[in-house]
């Protein structure tokens, strides 16, 4: 009897320490997608960023923000001439001015600003992209996840399949 006993014992450990290590698995991953699909806020009262020497104020529901280096062949002139269907905030790693285009308004701002802007929104590669939709007044909310953008000439194909 002792033996029988220790059999249906032993399977049932067996079982809950299955379910237990599963429901560990679904809580980990359920964590990191929560984590990883975060989508950040920006306020432009909080953050400030210069188009020339005017403080940048955001007047469209929607844009497309583009983090890149102007240091690269010319990035900007490309941005400049990009048309999209949502208007383009251009932010520059370098923070070197030029001048808006019809669609597009090239930003720039102090060093802390950018950092806070780079580690915010985790930043790791340039040329890259994501959206960011009018919540209230100046705050807006992400609206995608950042996409590293391998060619700047592609800008338009690519945010057609996003």
């Amino acid at each position: 009897m002792a033996k029988k006993g220790g059999k249906s014992l032993l399977s049932l450990s067996t079982l809950l320490a299955s379910f237990f290590g599963s429901a560990m698995i679904a809580v980990a991953f359920a964590y990191f997608n929560y984590k990883f699909s975060e989508y950040k806020f920006i306020d432009f009262n909080e953050w400030i960023f210069y188009e020339k020497k005017a403080i940048f104020k955001p007047s469209a529901q929607k844009y497309i923000v583009v983090f890149y280096s102007s240091r690269a062949t010319n990035t900007a002139q490309l941005l400049a001439k990009t048309d999209l269907n949502l208007p383009i905030l251009a932010i520059d790693y370098y923070n070197e001015s030029f001048p808006n285009s019809k669609n597009t308004t090239f930003l720039r701002s102090g060093t802390k600003n950018s950092l806070s802007f780079i580690q915010r929104f985790n930043i790791y590669e340039s040329p890259c992209i994501f959206f960011i939709k009018k919540s209230k007044d100046t705050l807006y909310k992400q609206d995608s996840m950042i996409r590293k953008l391998d060619n700047l000439k592609e800008l338009s194909e690519q945010v057609k399949t996003l």
